[in-house]
């Protein structure tokens, strides 16, 4: 199992690492369990965020009293200084520690800078100098703000959509990092759980020596599948490649990253949420996506006029009236109880 570094930030772990997200999912007793069965089998790198309900008090239950064998990384959404230090004095107490390896900045809209007025950027090195934090980074789905983060040299790391299914845009953020010696940590690496061939995923990230996978894990089986890579990791061969361009060929246009480009619809359709929706049900906690208010915002998708607007903006070139079509089709069936999540 190959060891990476992230960048500047001397964390040092395996290139397999715990997308903490899905664990909102489980049972607090079984999310605390698979847990420590990924870090006793080798993982030491665990990712979650302030947004993602109860997955840090989890991840502090799992790992009180062993604070300096693992890597916690968490996130704030917060767009004031207030908000950061709230975001982060409650991520501490969940996740009972004392400090944070890497606290990013989840999915801002802007590349907060020192100076910028808002006073966020100027907080994380606050936090950092009173040792609540060690190292700064970003989270995101938009292109330019994740190439304007690798150009101001201010964070240590940049989280971004990739995998097997991403295009040369992607491509070109990995290989910007590596030459900014900023780490690269791969989120969505199953593409939000639309690739299911295990060995062609790892295959494919270990081909990138500056990229950490964190996959997200709610499952026992899904953490046998990752930990069975440490002792025998799976290297590219001609039949993964082949799996891995039958993939690209069926899939990638039905991976919808979420990045708001398209908005906003004239429609007034919440694009970006909805065309991504039967991946949200799998992925974290369904109940708030079958609510009232989401069953209206889906119902929206009726309003269609197909102007095209959406698919001009889109840089993955997404064919979205249609996407957004599959998934509206799979959330009455989930609704319905057709089909499980």
């Amino acid at each position: 199992m190959r060891t990476i570094t992230l960048g500047t930030t001397g964390i040092r772990t395996p290139q397999n690492a715990f997308g903490a997200l899905p664990v909102q999912r489980v049972e607090r007793d079984e999310a605390v369990r698979l847990l420590r069965a990924a870090y006793d089998r080798g993982m030491t790198f665990f990712d979650t965020a302030r947004a993602y309900t109860d997955s840090e008090e989890k991840l502090g239950l799992a790992f009180s009293g062993m604070r300096d064998r693992i890597y916690l990384a968490t996130k704030t959404a917060s767009t004031t200084p207030d908000g950061v230090r709230r975001d982060l004095e409650t991520s501490l107490k969940m996740l009972r520690t004392d400090y944070i390896d890497l606290y990013q900045l989840h999915w801002p809209k802007r590349c907060y800078k020192p100076g910028d007025g808002t006073g966020v950027y100027e907080e994380l090195l606050r936090a950092k100098k009173e040792g609540l934090i060690r190292h700064i980074g970003m989270t995101n789905h938009i292109l330019h703000v994740a190439r304007e983060a690798i150009d101001s040299g201010l964070y240590e790391t940049l989280q971004f959509p990739f995998s097997y299914l991403s295009g040369e845009q992607e491509l070109e953020l990995v290989r910007l990092c590596k030459e900014h010696n900023m780490g690269f940590i791969a989120m969505k690496a199953l593409a939000g759980g639309l690739i299911t061939n295990a060995q062609a995923a790892f295959a494919f990230m270990s081909q990138y020596d500056n990229v950490l996978p964190i996959w997200g894990i709610q499952r026992r089986s899904e953490l046998e599948q990752w930990l069975s890579f440490m002792e025998c990791p799976p290297e590219m061969t001609p039949a993964l490649e082949q799996v891995i361009q039958e993939d690209r060929r069926q899939l990638s246009g039905a991976f919808c990253r979420g990045c708001g480009y398209c908005m906003p619809c004239p429609a007034g359709i919440e694009i970006n949420t909805c065309a991504r929706m039967s991946l949200l049900l799998r992925r974290s906690p369904s109940a708030g996506h079958l609510s009232e208010k989401s069953q209206a915002m889906m119902r929206k998708i009726l309003d269609c006029t197909h102007c095209g607007a959406c698919m001009k903006k889109c840089p993955y070139g997404l064919n979205t009236p249609a996407l957004l079509k599959a998934n509206y089709e799979d959330y009455l069936n989930v609704l319905s109880g057709t089909v499980s999540v």
